[in-house]
């Protein structure tokens, strides 16, 4: 038995390392390593009885142990949904995930940056990048540490599913039923997800030699008002398609409001493909056909990229492939 705590020097020297490498190993907000080194400190640490006091290494660092989070808004599913899981990520890592809404406004995302950063987070992780944002560039060139996540901006490091994978795998799912003629529903064109599942969509329409009917690209918010708004302009037209493709399931719930409202039975004689599953699509009167996106590893990378420290040179994008999961809301056209 010990007469003191055993230190994190004790530790370094039992197993021949550096200090500062015991810290890096042993600090468990850093991704994992497997070295023959790491391993040796590991073993080394546990047989010691070696504790690592968290608090102490926190005010070594300067750091606060939190992290800001931004997002458009906790009304939408997908934005409540990914900030749950890089919250729990976070406590994994010993970190304290703080919250703020930005409503997709450039100007109020700068004052809620300004106001994390005032409270002395660690980094920051956006989901809120807008094509047209020089927030992430000026967050580069004051070397705030940062991620974003389910958008990207194609220079800081990005979490995100694959959105043009996904775009493809939705419209394909929806001709490979039958159907020639199908819109689009194709939310806000500043944000990279809904820019590259258009892609996808124009990709898989390409592939299979149907011209794109431009009017029925209908752009639009991201929220189900939106996607009401957007279905009842498609499907009030004199010809309307038999399927549309919604890129994120908020807009597709919209689309299925528009059409009761105008008669119109989806999984009927109308098809709908919805976009990142959230947990509401499966349970709908008519459960919703809708492209899966891995939130909870979405987010263990961004807390990852953001940890990591590695912000310098080419941007590191680490990206999940979707998959898409058919239900009763997408049927063969006849």
């Amino acid at each position: 038995m010990h007469g003191k705590p055993i230190t994190m020097q004790d530790v370094a020297k039992a197993a021949g390392v550096s200090t500062s490498t015991v810290s890096r190993v042993l600090d468990e907000r850093l991704p994992p390593s497997n070295s023959p080194a790491a391993q040796r400190v590991k073993k080394t640490a546990e047989e010691l009885g070696y504790k690592r006091d968290i608090l102490a290494s926190s005010l070594r660092r300067g750091g606060t142990g939190t992290i800001g989070v931004l997002v458009p808004r906790l009304s939408d599913t997908v934005m409540a949904l990914i900030y749950e899981a890089i919250s729990k990520v976070a406590q994994e890592r010993h970190y304290f995930a703080i919250v703020a809404t930005s409503g997709d406004d450039p100007e109020s995302e700068r004052q809620a940056v300004e106001l994390l950063l005032n409270r002395r987070v660690d980094g920051l992780i956006l989901a809120t990048s807008r094509l047209d944002d020089q927030l992430p560039s000026q967050l580069r060139d004051r070397g705030v540490p940062h991620s974003l996540v389910l958008r990207t901006d194609g220079k800081s490091p990005s979490a995100l599913g694959d959105d043009i994978q996904g775009g493809y795998l939705a419209t394909r799912h929806l001709i490979d039923l039958g159907h020639r003629d199908i819109g689009l529903v194709a939310g806000p064109s500043f944000t990279s997800s809904a820019r590259d599942r258009q892609k996808g969509f124009r990709k898989a329409m390409s592939e299979s030699g149907i011209p794109v009917r431009e009017p029925w690209i209908i752009e639009s918010g991201y929220g189900i008002e939106a996607g009401e708004e957007a279905g009842l302009a498609l499907l009030s037209q004199n010809e309307k398609p038999t399927a549309i493709f919604a890129v994120n399931d908020n807009l597709a719930i919209g689309v299925m409001a528009a059409a009761h409202r105008l008669g119109i039975e989806v999984g009927k004689t109308l098809s709908l493909v919805g976009y990142n599953d959230i947990p509401l699509a499966s349970r709908l009167p008519v459960p919703l056909t809708s492209v899966y996106i891995p939130f909870d590893y979405i987010a263990q990378q961004a807390v990852d990229l953001l940890l990591s420290d590695k912000h310098s040179g080419s941007p590191i994008n680490r990206v999940a492939m979707p998959s898409l999961i058919p239900r009763s809301s997408s049927v063969r056209h006849i």
